[in-house]
């Protein structure tokens, strides 16, 4: 770990208050907000990802928003890039990086590394699948063995699935699972880190946000907005990772006539719900964070102190 390096995370599921706080830290110390959200590096897609305002992020400096268009894709591992060469030019700077949002496959890309695995291959699994027919799992997972003993030394012996894959890995890639593994951790987080969650200890609490949100982003024009973009970007497509945020999805199929405006209403906040739903399992998953009730009226004291604490024992 780089002694120089440092940076402070603040993880949240949507609708929970992770910008307002962000922002009010950054009136506090010298931040820099790298957003790690997969739906703010989207131009032209503002009502509906909740983006910050022109006035918010010119308040102190914002990164990795507006940086794509619809019609193109970002990735975990663009990311883990733009990320660590973040921080090394915050920290340079004499500034914090200050990670914030809820994209929490990003979050495990910067923190744990990633491993280059090939993608599967449906033609050499179903070659895979047909020895296995005739010769059984246990003699396949002693040829895992022969090639790769620390992955077919954590898998049994009929753990079709995994051994199948570690076989195709190896295959497709020539060396060992395990090795692309390891070296998927060597590229893990390389630098010192606060890791505040923001988490409700009532659900409906959460609930009760995210209903009111999109109720707010209807009525400030997010359907106008979807048309805009639709307009504007003529490839676009549902199938592109753009529209399957959360509420863009939905009011595309409304526009299209699929459903009226309740079922709208109704299935972009049951999304959204979803949504939630999968962070805070992620976060909870996550032994090392620092969880802050964000129901309580005072959210920035107790988060600054934190943060406070954090850099008298992690100075730049």
């Amino acid at each position: 770990m780089s002694s120089s390096l440092r940076a402070a995370l603040l993880m949240g599921p949507t609708a929970c208050g992770k910008t307002g706080l962000a922002l009010a830290l950054a009136q506090h110390f010298p931040v820099e907000i790298v957003s790690v959200d997969s739906a703010l590096v989207y131009r032209d897609m503002d009502i509906g990802t909740a983006k910050p305002t022109a006035a918010e992020m010119a308040s102190c400096p914002h990164h990795l928003i507006d940086i794509i268009d619809p019609t193109d894709s970002y990735s975990a591992a663009q990311f883990h890039a733009d990320a660590n060469r973040l921080i090394a030019d915050i920290c340079a700077r004499g500034n914090i990086p200050l990670l914030v949002g809820g994209t929490m496959l990003y979050y495990k890309a910067l923190l744990e590394g990633l491993s280059d695995l090939p993608q599967a291959d449906a033609a050499l699994r179903a070659e895979l699948e047909a020895q296995a027919a005739a010769i059984g799992w246990p003699a396949m997972h002693q040829q895992l063995a022969a090639v790769d003993p620390v992955t077919a030394a954590r898998l049994a012996p009929n753990d079709s699935q995994r051994i199948g894959r570690a076989l195709e890995v190896y295959r497709l890639a020539g060396v060992p699972m395990s090795q692309l593994i390891a070296r998927g951790r060597d590229a893990a987080a390389n630098f010192a880190s606060l890791r505040l969650a923001l988490v409700p200890p009532e659900r409906q609490w959460l609930h009760d946000r995210i209903a009111l949100r999109f109720e707010q982003m209807l009525e400030q024009g997010f359907l106008d907005e979807v048309s805009r973009v639709r307009s504007r970007y003529p490839g676009l497509s549902l199938e592109l990772p753009s529209m399957r945020c959360v509420g863009y999805r939905q009011a595309w199929e409304y526009q299209d006539g699929q459903y009226d405006y309740d079922q709208l209403r109704y299935r972009g906040i049951a999304a959204t719900r979803q949504l939630a739903k999968r962070q805070l399992t992620w976060l909870r998953a996550m032994p090392e964070n620092t969880v802050l009730d964000c129901q309580q009226p005072d959210l920035l004291t107790p988060a600054a102190r934190q943060l406070q604490q954090w850099l008298a024992t992690c100075p730049n």
